[in-house]
């Protein structure tokens, strides 16, 4: 066998199956934000983890249940990158995430306490880097428009208040100019992001570039509206709790 195909057999993750993980660790992570002052048993100490001579601090459930939730933005990333490389409808595409982040903004503010405008939900940064991608491929051969189209970009999203602001968007770009080089991407994530997103970039190594089960426009929108359901649940159990 040789070392390509050894390679293969170790990708054993369609984009189906990182669909799934990214919006169960994203529910969890939602789940310790937004209840942990209505269950009080997340802030549980559960024992102390301790560097030598770096620091220490208390593990609880809230704080296990947040770095669970680092690995979903990296992974809606990539999906996006290869959502936006293989799509055969880019148009669509684009229109697909805005409609998602306008859906989704309503129930984002609520849960969050700001409605009716404070910071905008995760969808308008896929958006955003959406934006970026297409920028970047159509501009190829005008790196001086090219690069100032992405400025004024960066300077929207953060004005915007877009979730993970500039950051998204620059992961998104390294990840679409990157994607050959996982350990280039792995290292710039856990900088832009958080150490604590390291295993997504274990995961994008087992993707193996194939659909897998979401096929079709009902469980494809279904995970566009996982995201604005789960936060319109999480919403009615802060009222519930009050």
């Amino acid at each position: 066998m040789s070392e390509e195909e050894s390679r293969s057999d170790n990708r054993i993750l369609s984009g189906s199956v990182l669909k799934l993980i990214a919006v169960i660790t994203m529910a969890i992570d939602h789940t310790a934000a937004h209840l942990l002052e209505y269950v009080p048993a997340l802030g549980t100490k559960l024992f102390i983890l301790s560097i030598p001579h770096v620091s220490s601090r208390a593990v609880t459930p809230y704080f296990i249940m947040r770095a669970i939730g680092r690995t979903a933005f990296p992974l809606f990333c990539f999906l996006l990158v290869e959502g936006f490389m293989h799509t055969s409808n880019r148009l669509r595409y684009g229109l697909s995430l805005f409609l998602a982040a306008l859906i989704s903004e309503i129930p984002f503010d609520l849960v969050h306490g700001q409605f009716p405008f404070g910071k905008q939900n995760v969808f308008f940064t896929l958006l955003f880097g959406f934006f970026g991608l297409c920028i970047f491929e159509h501009f190829r051969d005008r790196i001086v428009l090219r690069g100032l189209l992405l400025v004024a970009l960066f300077v929207f999203t953060y004005f915007f208040h877009a979730d993970y602001r500039i950051g998204g968007v620059t992961f998104i770009l390294l990840i679409y100019v990157a994607r050959t080089e996982l350990i280039v991407v792995a290292f710039a994530g856990c900088i832009i992001l958080q150490i604590a997103s390291f295993p997504a970039y274990i995961l994008m190594g087992l993707y193996n570039k194939k659909r897998g089960f979401v096929k079709g426009p009902v469980l494809k929108y279904a995970f566009y509206l996982f995201y604005p359901v789960h936060l319109t649940i999480i919403y009615l159990i802060q009222l519930a709790l009050k």
